[in-house]
């Protein structure tokens, strides 16, 4: 199947270094970064599954869970965390899912959904397309999705402020400009009128053009 923003996210069972998760009982009533990876002890993932690791702590802050994937074993899993702490300073303390059997990545559109078989054998190189984010919302819909190549580490603290502007948008209508970060101005989105716009934000705006209607983040 293709996946796209604003689609359902496919709901699945699977084991993880955390126990069983059904995805979307999982998440709950929050968001979600689930995140990819096509090999175990490759180097750029090792950064990366460290590095989100620290990064735990802001994204609970957002109501957020973090949920790693590779295609191999959880025992293997467990194994490459002794090498992500010494390395990186944080073993994964998000669960990590052993998919063995490329039901996950096949669900979502990261390896074809005719490819044969199962995790043994298989390289880094025959996984390259396993290298995706997705942010799913509370009500289990795909929100943003980027996709990296293998050699090129995946920016998590842009990651987090795609969840904020994703999380502005859903509580209060509005979208965010090019390189927006935390606390900076924001824009109507187009399917907000001038009307309605007047009654959220009395103070008015600033309108750049007719459909750029500047307002100050909301809080």
């Amino acid at each position: 199947m293709s996946l796209r923003i604003n689609d359902t996210a496919p709901d699945f069972t699977a084991e993880t270094t955390q126990g069983t998760i059904r995805f979307h009982q999982w998440i709950g009533d929050g968001w979600a970064i689930l995140f990819s990876h096509p090999k175990d002890f490759t180097p750029v993932c090792s950064t990366e599954l460290g590095y989100m690791a620290g990064l735990k702590p802001e994204f609970e802050r957002r109501n957020c869970k973090i949920l790693g994937l590779s295609v191999d074993p959880v025992g293997d899993h467990e194994r490459w965390a002794k090498d992500i702490e010494e390395i990186q300073g944080h073993a994964p303390n998000y669960p990590l899912i052993g998919d063995t059997n490329l039901e996950v990545a096949k669900l979502y559109d990261m390896l074809p959904a005719e490819t044969a078989g199962g995790a043994t054998g298989r390289t880094a190189v025959d996984n390259a397309t396993v290298r995706s984010v997705f942010v799913v919302g509370p009500d289990k819909k795909v929100k943003a999705m980027l996709i990296y190549p293998m050699s090129t580490g995946r920016n998590f603290d842009e990651v987090l402020r795609l969840l904020d502007s994703v999380q502005l948008t859903a509580k209060h209508k509005v979208a965010t400009p090019v390189n927006w970060k935390p606390g900076e101005d924001v824009i109507i989105v187009p399917a907000v009128s001038d009307e309605e716009a007047k009654q959220k934000y009395p103070q008015g705006w600033t309108a750049k053009k007719p459909y750029i209607r500047v307002v100050p983040q909301p809080k």
